[in-house]
């Protein structure tokens, strides 16, 4: 398949497999939104790494060459726009709608990105919602070149004036030129630059340091963290101070089973 998911231990592992560069597809798409939920479900995984097959590329982006729905009028097109059918199981998905549903998932549980090459576009947009902490190759490059062919858009579906300076990000969308990787850190738009040999055990060394952590104690953070940006100063002190209180009083007096569950260290079990 073209995403694989495998998991070992605590952590899933995301491969995007597609060809020398891994672009992306409505496939892909539908793929990442099913995985995702599993990920998302399973107890026992803590952390997630994402990553791209070879050396060439984590995603080029999603793959132009990909044929689209065609529509008899401009009000079916419209529909199918506002309305997907794509949920339909049993049809492969002819849109790239898919997407969507992937980025407006409620997300609490921590994904390192391990990036060699080019990620762009779509797979940049990935990179950026689906990805907590970054771990790049020295060759790696990022950016949305989208803008050459008439396709703009990025920065509001990348939210990308979260990632960057809003100099920084200006530059990056309108020429479409790529960032190299060691811009890339300077903007600590990723966390580490190393050798491309040494990038997925380098994301799997953070995987561990976090797996091995109670599960609770990292929903928790991640949650009060993700909210807090779109919050005023006191609604985030609100909800954080009910998150807390919420995770001390599970830990204090709840049942056997959530204990074991929430708050036992067996990360190298």
């Amino acid at each position: 398949m073209p995403l694989e998911y495998e998991k070992k231990g605590h952590v899933a592992y995301f491969t995007i497999r597609n060809g020398s560069v891994n672009p992306m597809t409505p496939s892909i798409h539908k793929q990442m939104y099913h995985t995702m939920l599993d990920f998302l479900a399973d107890e026992d995984i803590r952390v997630g790494i994402m990553t791209g097959a070879g050396e060439r590329a984590f995603s080029a982006g999603d793959d132009i060459k990909t044929p689209y729905a065609k529509f008899e009028t401009p009000a079916e097109e419209m529909a199918a726009h506002l309305w997907p059918k794509h949920r339909v199981e049993e049809e492969d998905p002819q849109t790239f709608a898919w997407s969507r549903d992937v980025l407006a998932l409620e997300r609490y549980k921590p994904i390192i990105a391990a990036v060699r090459g080019y990620c762009l576009g779509q797979g940049m947009i990935y990179l950026l919602h689906l990805t907590d902490i970054r771990v790049a190759s020295d060759d790696a490059k990022f950016g949305f070149p989208e803008i050459a062919y008439g396709m703009g858009g990025a920065g509001g579906s990348s939210r990308l004036s979260r990632h960057l300076p809003h100099t920084v990000a200006m530059e990056m969308l309108l020429t479409g030129d790529p960032m190299s990787a060691a811009d890339a850190l300077k903007h600590n738009l990723v966390n580490r630059v190393v050798d491309g040999d040494a990038v997925m055990a380098e994301a799997e060394a953070i995987a561990a340091r976090i797996a091995r952590h109670p599960p609770l104690a990292v929903r928790i953070e991640m949650e009060a963290y993700y909210r807090s940006i779109d919050q005023t100063k006191l609604d985030a002190l609100a909800a954080t101070k009910h998150l807390y209180r919420m995770q001390r009083l599970v830990h204090g007096g709840g049942s056997e089973k959530v204990g074991r569950f929430l708050y036992k260290n067996d990360a190298a079990d």
